[in-house]
């Protein structure tokens, strides 16, 4: 257990349109094409880089007068990386769940009004669900079991914030989903991929 917080700091200065609202999920031991059916969406052009993924994906709002999603996707390891600029298909429970039979599913949004979410599913059941920027409210099968990871990655529980503290719940939300995951993004995971892409309806 080694990510934290400050591992994560870049993405704000790397990519900041993405930051500003954005859904990463990742899938294990699933192909990105088996993901995107398990969403019941269809395939659209590849697309390489952040700023291109975002761009169709506004794109797309635009074009389906919000009825669709854009998603981006890649290998890693065993592991399907799915990003949604603007997106939050992958922490929407009655999608996510469904989608995780027979697999483990990690997933964390946060869009430009502040609202944010952590979903960690297992085979069809919520383990954990928790605001980032809140976490000392937890729901799921099993709600305390990551407590000391997310202490190490640097979430603010109450009785630990400061004023003086950076709040990181961002970027502690990346570093939860690595020590679920073993996967860690990088700028250069994300600059240089060309991505699988998809839509999905929103519903």
């Amino acid at each position: 257990m080694t990510a934290t917080a400050a591992d994560y700091v870049w993405l704000n200065e790397h990519f900041p349109d993405l930051a500003e609202a954005y859904c990463f999920t990742l899938v294990h031991n699933l192909a990105p094409l088996d993901v995107l059916a398990r969403l019941e969406g269809h395939s659209e052009p590849s697309r390489s880089g952040v700023e291109a993924i975002v761009d169709a994906a506004f794109e797309l709002l635009d074009r389906s007068d919000h009825t669709r999603q854009f998603i981006a996707m890649t290998t890693v390891g065993e592991w399907t990386l799915m990003i949604e600029p603007v997106g939050y298909l992958g922490v929407t429970e009655e999608r996510a769940l469904p989608a995780s039979a027979g697999t483990r599913w990690v997933s964390h949004f946060v869009n430009i009004n502040g609202h944010d979410s952590f979903l960690w599913a297992q085979d069809t059941t919520k383990r954990l669900t928790f605001e980032p920027a809140v976490p000392d409210h937890r729901w799921g099968a099993t709600p305390d079991e990551l407590l000391a990871a997310m202490h190490h990655c640097g979430f603010q529980f109450w009785d630990e914030t400061s004023d003086t503290e950076e709040h990181l719940a961002a970027e502690a939300a990346f570093a939860l989903a690595e020590h679920l995951t073993g996967v860690r993004i990088t700028p250069e995971l994300l600059d240089d991929t060309t991505f699988i892409c998809g839509s999905a309806q929103i519903r």
